[in-house]
C-alpha cells in the first residue's frame, strides 16, 4: 500500500468519523460505540484532521491531537488515523474519494453528529458525500431538531432509513443516510479548552 493506513479485508464494514478533535474527549468515544452497534460496524476510524476549513483559527499540533486520541482510545474496533495528512487532501469529499479509490471493496460509512448534519451544506462538494457512502448522524444534545430540517436533509429526504432499520445502514448503496438518537454526552472540545484543560 502507498500509504501507512489501516488494514482492512474485502467486505468490511467500517464508519469513518472525521474532525478535529482537539482535543479528543468521552463524547467521541461514545459516538464511535454507538455507531459500532446501531449502524453494524466493524470498525471505526477516526480521521483527525490537519485543520478546519470553516475554522479560522488553526488547532493544536496533529501530532499532539493523535497522540491524545490514542491514549483516550482503549477499543479494539476503533482505530485512530491521520489519513488526510498522509492523503493531502483538505475537505472531506476529497478525503473520502481517495479511502473509496484506495479501499475499493471495503463498505465505508460517514459518521457525523447532528450539529454537522445541520451545516454540512456549507462544506464543499456536500451532496457528493451523500452519494459516495452511506451516511450515519448520531444526536448530540440541543440538534436533533435543527439537523432534521437542515437543507440536507430535506435534499436527502427520500434517502433516509427509518431509525429502527439503522443496522441495515452498512449494508446500504449510496445515497442513503439514517439519524440515531443515543444518550447524550455534555462533553465538548471548545468547552475543554475553554476552560484550559487542553493547552
Amino acid at each position: 500500500m502507498r500509504f501507512n493506513l489501516p488494514k482492512s479485508n474485502a467486505g468490511r464494514r467500517v464508519g469513518l468519523l472525521g474532525g478535529s478533535f482537539d482535543p479528543a474527549h468521552e463524547g467521541h468515544v461514545r459516538i464511535s460505540e454507538q455507531a459500532l452497534k446501531r449502524f453494524d460496524l466493524d470498525q471505526v476510524w477516526w480521521l483527525v484532521s490537519p485543520a478546519n476549513p470553516l475554522k479560522p483559527q488553526g488547532p493544536a499540533p496533529l501530532d499532539k491531537r493523535v497522540a491524545h486520541a490514542r491514549r483516550l482510545i482503549d477499543h479494539p474496533r476503533i482505530v485512530i488515523t491521520d489519513v488526510e495528512t498522509q492523503l493531502d487532501t483538505r475537505f472531506t469529499c476529497d478525503s473520502l474519494r481517495a479511502l473509496r479509490e484506495i479501499y475499493s471493496t471495503t463498505r465505508f460509512t460517514w459518521l457525523m453528529g447532528a450539529d454537522n448534519l445541520a451545516q454540512i451544506h456549507q462544506w464543499r462538494d456536500w451532496q457528493d458525500i451523500f452519494q459516495l457512502m452511506p451516511v450515519g448522524v448520531l444526536a448530540r444534545p440541543g440538534q436533533g431538531l435543527a439537523a432534521q430540517c437542515a437543507p440536507a436533509a430535506r435534499r436527502f429526504a427520500s434517502a433516509r432509513l427509518a431509525a429502527r432499520a439503522s443496522r441495515l445502514l452498512s449494508h446500504c448503496t449510496a445515497p442513503a443516510w439514517c439519524f440515531v438518537d443515543m444518550p447524550q454526552s455534555p462533553a465538548s472540545s471548545s468547552a475543554i479548552r475553554n476552560r484550559g484543560g487542553w493547552g
